[in-house]
């Protein structure tokens, strides 16, 4: 029995950082192993916050890739490609443009809440609105059974649901409905503790040398309320000790939750201990993209073989839609 397909993509708007890491790219590791996966380069996507800054867009595909071979996405498990250079998406888009109603891209609650979010940017496009529809087509032009998503992407699945079931109503059953694969998004904060996130420059970004993290990690916001060495602290309310869960051996975690409690140990040395274990578990992900640097040929030829596999399914599928419509 063949696999499921699963499609999913991230948009090229600047370097990966640890937030990637512990959510979409950890989920796409792992759902390799289970489906036919398709992973691709938002970049038209990209064009929907970015137009003004399209050299960001460019400059970003190449390191993106890295980060994510480097991660674990494995080739001759998984299809990469990039989305411009399938210009089926686009056709499928526009197609799919001629039966969505307004009120279904301006009834979407993150359309809103992006417009809060960028407020520096003008998002009043076109473009923006319709930004769900071209997803649509991504994710039904591959015919995927499945699409991993965070809560708040579900409106967006659902709205895809609706647009395959307008389509088959009007036309002909071509596409599948993507059913969503509800992934687990582990919030990882920033040295803020805020959201980590590069316009909040408060990232630990995946390609940090050794002593970058060191100097972020020393930055970071522990216990508000512990403001001397001698204070008790409480590791729950601190963001360090957030981390020490991901990149601390099990006793590690207990000696600074009990020593915190009762000031036996600083801050500044449970900053040092912490840092120190993010930066050896991030050598194997270092001592690979070094390889991906020196070795960008390789790069391009994955990303080119993931084209050609692609552009032969969604070729396929638009001939139907061609003929469901009734235009071939």
């Amino acid at each position: 029995m063949d696999r499921q397909r699963v499609l999913s993509g991230m948009r090229p708007t600047g370097k990966l950082h640890l937030g990637h890491l512990h959510g979409t790219l950890g989920n796409w590791v792992k759902l390799q192993d289970e489906y036919e996966c398709f992973f691709f380069v938002a970049d038209w996507h990209a064009l929907t916050s970015e137009y003004e800054n399209t050299g960001v867009i460019k400059g970003s595909i190449q390191d993106m890739v890295v980060d994510w071979l480097c991660a674990g996405i494995d080739p001759e498990k998984s299809t990469l490609f990039i989305q411009s250079n399938i210009l089926e998406h686009a056709e499928l888009h526009l197609l799919l443009s001629m039966i969505v109603p307004l009120p279904w891209l301006e009834r979407n609650p993150t359309y809103k809440e992006q417009q809060e979010e960028m407020s520096n940017k003008d998002l009043t496009t076109y473009g923006f609105l319709g930004y769900p529809v071209l997803q649509a087509a991504d994710i039904i032009i591959y015919k995927a059974n499945k699409v991993p998503v965070g809560k708040d992407q579900v409106p967006h699945l659902e709205l895809t649901r609706e647009i395959v079931r307008r389509f088959n109503y009007l036309y002909k059953n071509v596409f599948p409905e993507p059913e969503q694969i509800l992934a687990e998004m582990p919030k990882v904060l920033g040295i803020d503790r805020r959201k980590m996130s590069k316009s909040y420059n408060n990232a630990l970004y995946l390609s940090d040398p050794p002593e970058e993290i060191k100097t972020k990690v020393s930055q970071m916001i522990t216990d508000p309320q512990r403001k001397r060495r001698k204070d008790p602290g409480d590791p729950d309310v601190c963001n360090v000790f957030s981390f020490h869960k991901l990149y601390s051996t099990n006793d590690q975690i207990g000696m600074v939750d009990r020593e915190c409690r009762k000031a036996g140990i600083g801050c500044v040395e449970c900053k040092e201990l912490m840092a120190g274990n993010l930066i050896t578990s991030l050598l194997p992900y270092r001592e690979k993209r070094l390889y991906y640097l020196s070795h960008s040929e390789r790069v391009t030829e994955i990303l080119s073989e993931g084209v050609k596999k692609a552009r032969n399914i969604a070729s396929k599928t638009m001939d139907e839609v061609r003929e469901a419509i009734g235009i071939k």
